[in-house]
């Protein structure tokens, strides 16, 4: 007998919290992608600098962003494919650390630590959820 574990209400919540979360970081992405930055208070050095990161760190920026908005909305659809999704993120996020935080100077506009704490705890925790959930049965 195959008895479906029922969706916990938390996974709403979690689900929908970080979709909005990471669409944000989406958006900042694709804005950059499109050279959309001015208007947004970033100063003209901080614009270069993100305009200007080598492939590598594009591509790692990318998965990071996309890994995260994927696995949100496969914690959505009780996919067990987000815990791919967030390991993907996580590597993507690491990687775009490396180059930040030790590969490069920031400019000073962006050399806050606030925003990436935030972000790390964001992906590490939804790390973390999916593959909690799919211990627990609640993503097939």
């Amino acid at each position: 007998m195959n008895v479906e574990t029922k969706t916990p209400w938390h996974l709403w919540v979690v689900g929908i919290l970080t979709l909005l979360w990471n669409a944000v970081g989406c958006w900042s992405y694709t804005s950059t992608q499109l050279g959309m930055l001015d208007g947004y208070g970033m100063s003209r050095e901080a614009i270069d600098y993100v305009t200007e990161f080598p492939a590598w760190a594009d591509a790692l920026w990318a998965l990071g962003v996309w890994g995260a908005l994927a696995g949100s909305i496969l914690i959505l659809l009780r996919s067990r494919h987000a815990v791919t999704a967030m390991l993907v993120a996580l590597v993507g996020l690491v990687g775009t650390t490396i180059y930040q935080r030790v590969l490069t100077e920031l400019p000073v506009d962006m050399a806050g630590i606030g925003l990436p704490i935030v972000i790390w705890a964001t992906t590490l925790f939804l790390t973390w959820y999916a593959f909690r959930m799919r211990s627990q049965g609640v993503l097939r």
